[in-house]
């Protein structure tokens, strides 16, 4: 097992990371721009680097300022967390080239899902099904028309190297294509360096459910069941729960096992998220995430499994701790991304926090490195906090966020706690009838 370990990443989720070794009496090292040196994972880690000036560009994305860090540290490995550097194949294979331990998939497989063109057609030819849509990158609107004509409008252009909505335009008919295929090319390359874009069929209802895989490189490749992500804001994520209130037994079994199958055909090793979307009882496949997830926690409360205790175990050479046999579901849980954002406007709202008191009790969770007096820096995202609970049933899961939500007390900045009272309360989300859509009209209501 390592000894030392180098947390490539900041605020919460590097909280999370240094907990996790800290239990498995592993050291941590971490690393901080200088807007984060009075961060709660710096004051706690056993050593700490400043790796350059706020701008991420300059620190959590400094790949000689971090590879240095671990060095001098004398770190064993490097965990990349979520963002930044985490889904960068060429910083997996560079930590590796320099004698440490990546925590992580192999640069490989990491650059394999990472172009969404690839992946599609490596998802296809593993067995998972797909969104109808181009065989692989469109170039032209007269590319395009073809293929729309086939599968039928209306048809989503989306960039091969994007993420977070950016490089994504709906089409209806043909004259709209042939502005966003152009519009999607230019967005992509702006966004992304790459222009490349493909089509999908747009589906007019979907739900996002991804579903969580771990692998450990010794033929044992598990799923910890399915997150429903589907209530978003320009496609970013802002409330999951674990199971889909639209799954049932047979469907999550289903879909997991074929899951499962796919990532043993393809020798992956570490943590993984395969996402789809579902609608009329069918999966399609969107993307793959390299890297754990930010939702990781609810797919942890409803099994009782450590993710990034395994992530490790699994990077060290070891096997896993458990078996598919092993792994069981039980009760409900919710996760809420607290960000700090108008609940309404979502301007980013950094500033110094005046009060903080974290909702406890049965069943609840709280991810956050935030504390009274610290100062939320305007350089990074917006996410300060996730508030995880978790129930026998869902509707137990639902009065307890309720109560959690009340308790949570977080002053000197906006933040999106009240969105999330109004949104548990609907009777629609309440019924679990929802869809990727939901949450924008929601939002469209309360203006």
């Amino acid at each position: 097992m390592f000894e030392k370990v180098l947390i490539a990443n900041r605020g919460e989720i590097a909280l999370r990371i240094h907990r996790a070794c800290r239990e498995m009496g592993i050291q941590t090292v971490a690393v901080h721009s200088t807007a984060d040196s009075d961060a709660m994972h710096v004051r706690l880690a056993d050593e700490s680097v400043c790796i350059g000036p706020p701008a991420s560009k300059d620190s959590y994305l400094n790949v000689a300022a971090i590879l240095s860090a671990a060095t001098i540290t004398g770190a064993d490995a490097i965990h990349p967390g979520v963002g930044f550097l985490s889904e960068n194949a060429d910083f997996a294979a560079m930590v590796e080239e320099h004698g440490f331990v990546f925590i992580g998939p192999t640069p490989e497989h990491i650059n394999l899902m990472g172009d969404k063109v690839a992946a599609k057609q490596a998802a296809d030819n593993l067995g998972i099904p797909v969104v109808p849509g181009s065989d692989g990158e469109i170039m032209t609107a007269e590319e395009a028309l073809p293929v729309a004509n086939k599968i039928g409008y209306p048809v989503l252009i989306k960039a091969a190297a994007g993420g977070g909505g950016r490089g994504m335009k709906v089409a209806n008919n043909d004259e709209e294509l042939r502005q966003a295929v152009q519009l999607a090319r230019t967005e992509a390359k702006a966004a992304f360096g790459n222009e490349a874009v493909y089509m999908e069929k747009y589906l007019g209802r979907p739900r996002h459910i991804e579903i969580q895989l771990m692998a450990d490189g010794h033929g044992n490749v598990i799923h910890l069941g399915e997150r429903d992500c589907s209530l978003q804001r320009r496609h970013q994520k802002l409330l999951e729960e674990a199971p889909s209130p639209a799954l049932n037994e047979e469907a999550r079994a289903w879909i997991g096992k074929r899951s499962t199958d796919a990532m043993k055909k393809l020798g992956y090793k570490s943590a993984g998220t395969i996402e789809f979307l579902y609608e009329n009882g069918e999966f399609y496949f969107i993307e793959m995430n390299t890297r754990l997830q930010v939702e990781h926690p609810i797919s942890e409360a409803i099994t009782g499994v450590d993710i990034v205790r395994e992530q490790i175990r699994i990077a060290a050479g070891l096997p896993m701790s458990l078996t598919q046999e092993d792994v069981t579901f039980f009760g409900h849980a919710i996760e809420c991304r607290i960000n700090a954002e108008n609940p309404q406007t979502f301007m980013p709202s950094p500033g110094t926090l005046t009060d903080y008191h974290a909702p406890g009790g049965l069943g609840v969770r709280v991810d956050s490195g935030i504390y009274a007096g610290y100062r939320v820096p305007p350089h990074y995202d917006s996410l300060i906090a996730k508030l995880v609970v978790h129930g026998q049933t869902r509707n137990e899961c639902l009065m307890r966020l309720r109560r959690a939500l009340e308790e949570f007390v977080i002053d000197g900045i906006d933040t999106t706690v009240p969105l999330h009272q109004k949104l548990i309360v609907d009777s629609e989300f309440i019924n679990g009838d929802y869809d990727i859509h939901w949450l924008e009209k929601f939002v469209a209501e309360q203006a």
